[in-house]
């Protein structure tokens, strides 16, 4: 009885050695979970400096083709970066202005931006009722969406969705999206957003865009 004992032993033994050995030996530990890096803002205003030309140095432009990038969400904004650099998005003045930045390097910038104070345009009288009408209310009978929704009723948007804020986005450049949503020239909603601003803008006249894009001029 005593050595059928020690011969299972035996064998338990060596069945937990032959498992030990397949198995390679100690499982080594979990590696902890890298903390995400905390974006620097003062090497985004440094990376900025060659932006200024066309975004001004504070992100409010002065060209009216352009858009304000003073505050503006982050997350939007870095998002709208790596398009960009990576070629989902490609806007002819920004060719090339991003290829050697890096995530961290873009994410700085819109920190950096972020953190600055927009300035607020003023918007003409003439539409601004129709732009108000549209922007609060939508275009119901044309399935146009009220652009609060997403942007908020101030146009400060929704940073942790990524929504962008429009506050006091030129005109100029608030048609040129709009009309490039339209005409499904602009598409990275596609990937973020379900195509929401191309259902949006694909039933809105010029003449419609054009006073959504006055009355956000002088939104805050």
């Amino acid at each position: 009885m005593g050595s059928r004992t020690t011969g299972s032993r035996g064998v338990t033994a060596v069945w937990c050695l032959g498992v030990f050995l397949c198995l390679g030996g100690p499982v080594a530990p979990a590696e902890e979970p890298v903390e995400p890096r905390e974006p620097d803002v003062a090497a985004g205003r440094v990376l900025a400096g060659t932006c200024a030309a066309c975004h001004g140095e504070d992100g409010n432009t002065l060209l009216p083709g352009h858009p304000n990038v003073a505050g503006q969400n982050a997350r939007y904004l870095l998002r709208q970066m790596q398009y960009m650099r990576d070629g989902g998005r490609d806007p002819k003045t920004m060719a090339g202005q991003l290829d050697a930045l890096t995530d961290e390097n873009l994410a700085d910038i819109a920190a950096f931006y972020a953190s600055q104070s927009p300035r607020i345009g003023q918007a003409s009288p003439e539409g601004i009722a129709d732009g108000e009408a549209i922007y609060r209310g939508g275009i119901v009978d044309k399935q146009v969406a009220a652009c609060t929704a997403c942007h908020a009723p101030d146009g400060s948007g929704n940073p942790l969705a990524g929504f962008p804020s429009l506050t006091g986005q030129p005109k100029d450049y608030v048609i040129a999206q709009l009309t490039d949503y339209r005409e499904g020239r602009r598409t990275t909603d596609r990937e973020d957003y379900a195509g929401m601003m191309r259902h949006t803008a694909v039933n809105m006249t010029d003449a419609e865009i054009e006073a959504v894009a006055n009355y956000v001029l002088g939104l805050h």
